[in-house]
């Protein structure tokens, strides 16, 4: 089904119990609060309230695979640079090759809300209003709570490309305090909307 075309209640009820089966119901309340922020910006920015709504429900639809699933789906996929991206874990495989389980089970065909759905941990150095909507969404719902997320709030009421600036660097930041691997699009997103380069 394309739940874009002529989203309705019905519709964003029977996509939240097919999300809802597929995750514990803590990832559940985090969807559903980033799919009230997603809806909340989509509105101020001007931007599609249903499809900020599916992609805000989609956005984890993968987050609880398993890795040997993702392993699977990366080999068989047709993802460029599958060795570099197979160093990564679901941080990054949940939204890069979730979008895919998402397209395939899910039936969601709509390009901008898979897109989304992909870069909503690593953003990207070109980003749609969705893109930056679900990206900001998932770091700011009501639900999260760490040092820096009410500045972060103010400042995605007020400016949607410093709220992507923002995450960006607080996210690189921690990467880098816990000495993981940063994928490159996160540095490219980095580059981009912190430093203002391309």
């Amino acid at each position: 089904m394309n739940y874009s075309r002529h989203y309705s209640q019905l519709d964003r009820e029977a996509l939240m119990q097919t999300v809802q089966m597929r995750m514990s119901e803590r990832r559940f309340k985090h969807v559903l609060g980033v799919e009230e922020t997603a809806i909340a910006l989509a509105d101020r920015y001007g931007a599609s309230t249903e499809k900020a709504s599916i992609a805000a429900l989609a956005h984890d639809y993968a987050k609880e695979r398993s890795d040997e699933e993702f392993q699977l789906a990366i080999e068989q996929g047709d993802y460029p640079n599958k060795k570099e991206l197979l160093k990564f874990g679901n941080a990054i495989w949940h939204g890069l090759v979730g979008a895919d389980f998402v397209k395939r089970e899910l039936g969601i065909e709509d390009e901008e809300i898979l897109q989304a759905i992909r870069l909503h941990t690593t953003g990207a150095a070109d980003m749609t209003l969705l893109d930056k909507i679900i990206y900001v969404a998932d770091y700011i719902e009501p639900g999260r709570n760490f040092p820096g997320v009410k500045d972060a709030r103010t400042i995605a009421l007020r400016d949607l490309d410093e709220a992507v600036a923002f995450e960006t660097k607080h996210t690189l930041s921690h990467l880098i305090e816990e000495e993981q691997l940063v994928y490159p699009k996160t540095l490219e997103t980095y580059n981009r909307w912190v430093t203002g380069t391309r």
